[in-house]
């Protein structure tokens, strides 16, 4: 069971990694970062309701009680951590901006430990140390730093979202359908960003067009659809279910490796090579996850001794 739960974590982390390197297919195309935001939500959104609505109708449901959460979900979990990191890294270095933004396992574990008064196993602190760490390395944090102070406002408020949509994510109980949260939090997203996105603004011309980057030709529309169906459906389906069944803090931590995902793509499909100290990096986050992923043992046990000794004392 867990080897499963950690393979969804991996499917997910490796599908958000796509993330970046469309959208910079999209970048040169012409679209604004907050446009191709917009894209990618609206066109999730759709989508998935829209299969919902043929197989699975009844995942549409949003309890009345619910409301609530379905819109804070959409609000903070998809759009504020979208709208926030994009801007963010408008006056602070990608590297930088990735860094501060991936400080949410951190924030994660900190949140579960003494607002829920969980008790954690040292590993899933540890795990979450070590992966920030190795994300430093991988961005290179080193190079090109500059601070402004509206940027790290920007960044460290993304981390809080981001942080937001773990610990959402494994708050909700079986009343609410995984799917039909995410497709109406996609589609929720898109409409709280249309004033800043401004869809209307939009070269709908680009999407016929081909790409160039670093030396290869990409066609627009196909980067578009990876933006929306891998990068956003698949990712956030199976990254919500991943969180589900390995826990906020671990799932978070595990989730890091995306910075990773991310750089692999990039070198594979823009010909974007890895230096010595990002695959250094990337060897640490690895640590770092695997170590976080470990505290799944010792919770589950802990949880079954509580229920077992619970059903002795019936």
């Amino acid at each position: 069971m867990r080897a499963v739960s950690l393979a969804i974590a991996g499917v997910s982390a490796f599908c958000f990694g796509f993330s970046g390197p469309m959208a910079k297919i999209l970048g040169v195309a012409g679209l604004a970062p907050l446009e191709a935001v917009w894209i990618r939500m609206a066109g999730a959104g759709v989508l998935l309701l829209a299969v919902l609505a043929v197989v699975k109708p009844r995942a549409l449901r949003i309890p009345r009680d619910r409301l609530l959460f379905f819109a804070a979900y959409a609000a903070i979990a998809v759009a504020a951590v979208q709208a926030l990191y994009f801007v963010a890294i408008t006056r602070l270095p990608v590297g930088v901006t990735l860094l501060i933004e991936y400080t949410s396992p951190v924030l994660v574990v900190l949140w579960v430990r003494f607002v829920r008064r969980l008790r954690l196993p040292r590993s899933a602190y540890l795990g979450a140390l070590i992966a920030v760490v190795g994300l430093a390395i991988v961005v290179q944090v080193w190079e090109g730093l500059r601070l402004d102070a509206l940027g790290l406002l920007l960044a460290l408020l993304a981390a809080a979202c981001c942080a937001g949509y773990f610990l959402m994510s494994d708050s909700f109980g079986d009343d609410v359908d995984t799917l039909g949260l995410i497709g109406w939090g996609m589609l929720g997203s898109a409409v709280v960003l249309l004033p800043v996105s401004r869809p209307w603004n939009i070269d709908w011309a680009a999407f016929t067009r081909a790409a160039e980057v670093s030396g290869r030709t990409i066609p627009v529309a196909v980067a578009a659809v990876v933006l929306v169906v891998v990068a956003t459906v698949v990712a956030y389906a199976t990254g919500v279910t991943a969180v589900r069944r390995l826990s906020a803090a671990v799932g978070s931590t595990v989730a890091s490796v995306e910075v990773i995902a991310g750089a692999l793509v990039a070198w594979v499909l823009l010909g974007e090579r890895l230096g010595a100290a990002q695959i250094a990096g990337g060897v640490i986050v690895l640590a770092g996850a695997l170590l976080a992923q470990t505290a799944t043992v010792r919770l589950g046990s802990e949880r079954h001794a509580a229920e077992t000794v619970e059903t002795v004392r019936v």
